[in-house]
């Protein structure tokens, strides 16, 4: 018999129909469909495809863990492939930078207060993760205009606490004027935004400032950069 149709091929007895036996092929052909809405297939433990699977989702076949792969397995993503991630990376080595702002600053803060002041030195910030550290650079120029007299300045967030603080020039003859490169690290535990400030003060109440010449002291800026865990 060369070709058998029927519309319905059902067990003699119980429940189960075995089709064919081991090491037979049953081929579908191109352009017919096989259906099983609203059934169980079950099939072996792994599945080999040797060209290409196009599926629309992945899930675990029980509990909430999925693996990907074998241990020394390689996953090439192609160019121009996007991986959007809306949950939590995690297991990645850490160590990524995930954003950069930085704010030119051409403004001079001038001031003969022993106190902190404000300077136009300022940045915000929005972490991704709780877990983020905050890297910051700052390159301006710190003036003293009088002898015997230091510039004292100190980096606070956006709660007033110091991340960064140190002497940023002193002179001890006229008047200096020095380039300064300063750097900190912060955890601010939070995804909410954090503001970073440069504040500077006078030591003898003589004037200092940041950034004396305003925007022709050259580059002058505020970098923050957030690194992932």
């Amino acid at each position: 018999m060369s070709e058998l149709k029927v519309n319905k091929v059902s067990p003699r007895s119980g429940t189960a129909f075995t089709l064919g036996d081991s090491g037979d092929t049953f081929t579908v052909p191109s352009g017919a469909t096989l259906t099983t809405t609203d059934a169980t297939v079950n099939l072996p433990a792994t599945q080999t495809v040797a060209t290409e699977l196009k599926t629309n989702k992945i899930s675990p076949s029980s509990g909430t863990a999925f693996t990907f792969g074998d241990s020394g397995d390689t996953f090439t993503i192609p160019s121009g492939v996007t991986i959007a991630n809306s949950g939590t990376a995690t297991g990645f080595g850490g160590g990524k930078i995930n954003q950069v702002v930085h704010n030119d600053v051409s403004a001079t803060t001038s001031t003969t207060s022993t106190s902190l002041v404000t300077t136009n030195f300022t940045a915000n910030i929005t972490p991704s993760a709780t877990d983020s550290t905050i890297l910051g650079f700052l390159l301006f120029r710190a003036y003293t205009a009088t002898s015997a007299n230091e510039m004292v300045g100190q980096i606070q967030d956006g709660a007033g606490n110091s991340v960064w603080s140190g002497y940023l020039s002193y002179n001890s003859a006229g008047a200096i004027a020095a380039q300064c490169m300063l750097k900190f690290h912060d955890s601010p535990n939070t995804t909410s935004q954090e503001t970073y400030t440069l504040k500077i003060r006078s030591v003898n109440g003589s004037t200092v400032a940041a950034n004396p010449n305003g925007g022709t002291d050259g580059v002058s800026g505020f970098t923050l950069l957030e690194v992932l865990a």
